[in-house]
């Protein structure tokens, strides 16, 4: 059984619905432990909590999902993030977020973060976001690059999404120089092609993959959204079906979850590929981010 340890922020979510609010959590990092962590892995998540009772009520869901919350830090004044997500009759969400004092942006500041980092670094897997990066301050982002060199260094793999929201940076510079940095301390990549058009420098999957590659990548799967995905060798591999979603909140995460179990069990690109769309395909016909494992194996 592979140790797997995902770092970043999670946040209390509420996902609009017919008659009111619905009450989860959700995080890039997150949702993608979740999904590993219901495919038999064995997954740590790295992050800070407040006190609070919501942090409390996340903590007892994410161990109910199998996550192993020992390296879930307390901080003693801040509490989770909070957002909120509206999806359109195309299922195409919009987000509100309350996330700017959260727990989660002073992990590194915690005293409890240097026991917890050198657990993590014994990790077969280290899976972090450039949102992980957008919301510590500039020290915190230098730690976590230093965490995932030290998986490395003891044997083990990183994977890297290059999750871009333009509102957690200051600039698209700031975002793309943190990005390329990451790149050089990953072994998987799992750039989406509009984020990284959006981030600015690239045009096409090639492109994106070419820079990738450039910088020491060694494993990049450019995800095409509704087009499929494209492998290291340039192949496409499409979706199975084309789907009416429900919702899209999670879908690449599902897809990372999906991938990542598949790769860790030894499975081809391709067939990691197909198991990363088929997870964010059961993904995107359910609402929220992560939406309850109603059949056996889903989710």
């Amino acid at each position: 059984m592979a140790r797997i340890v995902c770092l970043g922020e999670a946040m209390v979510e509420l996902s609009a619905t017919a008659s009111g609010w619905n009450l989860g959590c959700g995080g890039d990092t997150l949702n993608t432990a979740i999904h590993l962590a219901r495919a038999g892995h064995d997954v740590a998540y790295m992050t800070a909590l407040g006190a609070d009772a919501f942090s409390a009520v996340l903590r007892a869901g994410w161990a109910e999902e199998g996550i192993d919350c020992s390296l879930v830090l307390t901080h003693p004044t801040r509490q989770a993030g909070l957002y909120a997500i509206a999806t359109d009759p195309a299922g195409e969400r919009s987000f509100t977020y309350w996330r700017e004092t959260s727990a989660a942006r002073a992990l590194f500041e915690l005293d409890a973060a240097v026991p917890a980092a050198a657990v993590a670094e014994t990790a077969d897997l280290f899976v972090f976001s450039l949102i992980s990066l957008a919301v510590l301050p500039d020290e915190g982002r230098r730690q976590l690059l230093r965490l995932a060199e030290r998986v490395r260094a003891r044997g083990g793999r990183t994977a890297f999404d290059g999750n871009y929201r333009a509102r957690l940076w200051e600039s698209a510079q700031s975002a793309q120089a943190w990005r390329d940095r990451a790149i050089g301390v990953t072994d998987i990549g799992l750039p989406t092609l509009d984020d990284e058009v959006s981030i600015g420098g690239v045009q096409t999957a090639q492109d994106v993959a070419d820079h990738w590659f450039g910088l020491g990548c060694g494993e990049v799967i450019v995800k095409l959204g509704a087009e499929g995905c494209r492998l290291p060798d340039g192949k496409c591999v499409p979706v199975p079906e084309r789907l009416v979603p429900v919702d899209t909140s999670g879908a690449g995460d599902a897809f990372n979850g999906g991938y990542l179990n598949a790769r860790m069990r030894r499975a081809s690109l391709f067939d990691a590929a197909r198991s990363g769309h088929a997870l964010a395909g059961w993904t995107v016909m359910r609402p929220g981010a992560i939406p309850a494992a109603d059949v056996p194996g889903g989710g």
